[in-house]
């Protein structure tokens, strides 16, 4: 039997003994490691042969992954371990580390229940590091930490044992800084996730040279720091591997700490799904029943040439068999499943028996699915929706060079916002012209380019636009808005939102799907008043609506157009059509004609679209730009150049620090001004200078830019070129 074949066996052993199996995820910043470390783990399993020192980037099936050195797609595998005398199942999933791919992480923490942050040993906690870390967390998912390159500590800047020691112990204070200041808030978490050498929580090593460190391991091998330092100068690295292998450490450090699915459903459960806690379908989930009903939910949908999509994620309940008919939540009808499976990396495995309740399972046939979605039985109320922490903030162009790939480009264009939820895509039919919206630069690239290498559809694309936002400034008066017949008022205001308002809607923790109850207390957390939190009509967004007024008739069945007028008014702001954010919208009063054919949506919707405009413009509307957080490494004598950079692009440098050997600039740029940024900072420093840049989220665009852009967008947009009278403040 080959050995592919019986760990796959092995595998198949495991799924039913939901004390040995363990869900993890390998999260990091970009660089530090995480796809090294797994090769690494997947050699320890037997899974693919121990090459001395080459990095096999076995997790990166994808050809652009290969080239560019970065993961750009979560990979699954399931493996096993033997720990102290028990074999264990481990479903690892691989994550990308770039932020343009952050939406895979938040998708891949949903599937599991520890996540194994590595830190770069020189670099330390980095931006991603801190996101990543936050993701985890607002999944439920715990944490530990190994820390990667301590033979860069060795050899590159020739540390001694204190040095070194301090070096960790100050990257494991930082990682729990993050930790602590995330789970104060979380009221569930009752032991502390904070990560400890001498818990056994931490692991040191370097997965390019195959060894790793815990104190567990130290103790078992009686290894020490010194013989470490020892073996790494006279270049014994294989005897370090031999003695203290990375993977060993790494695997029994899953086994021991983290928790197996009977341990983490209780607690994830109620953090991930708002249904009803006394059903039978939330107790089959606590207790991970196999016998219960079936609850899957897909984290990840890829394509197979051959099989077609495929849907990855976990099984929370029930057990998953071919030919079962499931719903899938959001869409009518049920869908056949033709096959269920594991990831050995790259390779899917099917297998002939059903996935039960608590592992994580690739299936084919869930045509319906997307990443997000709910696979259940029975008809039930869907987890929560994934909360993608930034938002697409660069738009490109996308057409067929040919028009006879038209109907190809816009399948292919449905199968990709299918597979990624954090790009948009938007199809103009009449034009031809076919928008795709991003995290950045790379994000759409890497798109445009799968869709002309692996689908061979030539396209054409525009230069990158960037995603503005419009927002009021201050409060409105009361504005009148009247409907064409004239018979139907409405009396609406508007004003600016507090950010932790904002905030807590983006974060998903204030939602129409939730409770109301839970909702009002959650939203007066944040800063808002009791009164207007219990008259929260409607979410658009960020944008909330407040209805205030007070029985009026007929205002009930018209509630849902005057809600229809407020999003096409809120999608389309009205200075050049961008969507509205952080609008906090009042309803004061409606006078409403008698009879329905009077009030239809031809009456009600503009008058609501017209009192919301003119509201905004009231409360002096802005346009909003996207911003980034940029950090550089960089030689000390480039570092008047590389700040330069930054300050050019209406940028601003916050600090300037010594690191190692280098300077480290930290500073805030917007988006627009990034466009090209990578070539300009390579020439600037002799391509010595190595970045990062994270989305900041959105800032007003200055007073002297408001109108040329405002009119630069409308332009672009085919929209009329004066703005309307009444922005005379721009």
């Amino acid at each position: 039997m080959g050995r592919r074949k019986k760990i796959v066996q092995e595998c198949e052993e495991l799924m039913d003994e939901p004390e040995q199996i363990r869900n993890i995820a390998i999260a990091a910043h970009v660089d530090h490691g995480k796809t090294t470390l797994t090769d690494n783990l997947l050699a320890g399993a037997g899974m693919i042969a121990d090459a001395d020192e080459a990095t096999q980037l076995v997790m990166d099936t994808e050809e652009d992954e290969q080239e560019r050195g970065i993961t750009i797609d979560a990979a699954n595998v399931s493996m096993t371990h033997e720990y102290e005398g028990d074999n264990h199942l481990i479903n690892l999933i691989d994550t990308p580390g770039h932020v343009d791919f952050g939406g895979d992480v938040t998708r891949a923490m949903r599937a599991v229940d520890g996540a194994l942050v590595v830190v770069d040993a020189v670099e330390g906690a980095m931006p991603q590091t801190e996101t990543v870390v936050r993701q985890a967390l607002r999944e439920g998912v715990k944490p530990a930490l190994f820390i990667n390159k301590v033979d860069r500590l060795i050899s590159e800047l020739q540390e001694g044992p204190e040095e070194m020691q301090q070096r960790l112990q100050d990257v494991i204070a930082d990682v729990n800084e993050l930790i602590r200041g995330m789970t104060e808030e979380m009221d569930d978490i009752d032991e502390d996730w904070t990560v400890s050498v001498e818990e056994g929580t931490v692991g040191f090593g370097s997965a390019l040279y195959k060894w790793g460190v815990s104190l567990p391991s130290m103790q078992r091998t009686g290894m020490s720091f010194a013989d470490i330092i020892e073996l790494e100068q006279d270049h014994k690295r294989q005897e370090l591997h031999e003695r203290t292998p990375l993977s060993d450490v790494v695997l029994d450090m899953v086994a021991e700490h983290f928790p197996n699915p009977l341990k983490a459903q209780p607690f994830r459960i109620p953090r991930i799904w708002r249904g009803d806690d006394d059903s039978d379908i939330a107790e089959d989930m606590r207790t991970v029943n196999r016998e219960g009903d079936i609850v899957f939910m897909a984290t990840d949908i890829g394509m197979d040439p051959h099989a077609g999509e495929i849907a990855t994620g976990r099984v929370f309940s029930g057990t998953l068999e071919k030919g079962q008919e499931l719903y899938v939540s959001g869409t009518a009808g049920k869908n056949r499943v033709q096959s269920v499976g594991i990831y050995m990396g790259g390779e899917r495995e099917e297998l002939d028996r059903g996935v039960p309740a608590g592992n994580v399972a690739a299936v084919t046939g869930l045509k319906d699915a997307i990443a997000g979605s709910t696979v259940s039985d029975k008809e039930m109320t869907p987890f929560e929706s994934i909360e993608h922490i930034s938002e697409p903030v660069i738009t490109k162009s996308v057409e067929a060079k040919s028009m006879d790939d038209l109907p190809k480009l816009i399948k292919t264009l449905q199968q990709v916002a299918k597979e990624d939820p954090t790009i948009r895509v938007e199809i103009n039919e009449d034009t031809g012209e076919h928008l795709i919206s991003g995290q950045g630069e790379l994000h759409l690239e890497v798109i445009t380019q799968r869709i002309q290498k692996n689908q061979g559809i030539p396209v054409q694309t525009g230069e990158p636009i960037v995603v503005y936002r419009e927002q009021p400034q201050e409060a409105s008066r009361e504005v009148e808005g009247v409907s064409p017949n004239r018979h139907n008022k409405f009396y609406i205001t508007v004003e600016p939102m507090a950010d932790d308002i904002v905030e807590t809607i983006q974060r998903g923790e204030a939602s129409m799907s939730m409770p109301e109850l839970e909702r009002r207390e959650a939203l007066q957390e944040a800063g808002m008043d009791k009164d207007t939190s219990q008259n929260v009509e409607h979410i658009h967004g960020t944008n909330v609506l407040i209805d205030d007024t007070k029985g009026i008739q007929h205002l009930n069945e018209t509630m849902e157009l005057v809600i229809e007028g407020l999003e096409e008014a809120l999608d389309d702001g009205p200075l050049a059509a961008e969507p509205v954010q952080g609008a906090l919208l009042r309803l004061h009063d409606a006078r409403l004609h008698e009879d329905t054919i009077h009030r239809g949506p031809a009456q009600v919707i503009p008058a609501v679209r017209d009192a919301v405009h003119r509201a905004l413009i009231d409360g002096e509307v802005r346009l909003l730009e996207p911003i980034q957080d940029v950090r550089i490494d960089v030689p000390s004598e480039h570092m008047g150049d590389a700040s330069g950079e930054i300050q050019g692009r209406r940028g601003r440098v916050d600090d300037m620090y010594q690191e190692g050997d280098l300077m480290v600039i930290e500073g805030i740029a917007p988006v627009e001004e990034m466009i090209g940024f990578s070539s300009d900072i390579r020439s600037a420093t002799e391509g010595r200078a190595s970045w990062n840049t994270e989305n900041a989220g959105f800032r007003v665009l200055v007073d002297n830019l408001q109108r040329e852009k405002i009119m630069e967008i409308r332009e672009r947009k085919g929209m009329k070129l004066e703005l309307p009278q009444s922005i005379d403040y721009i």
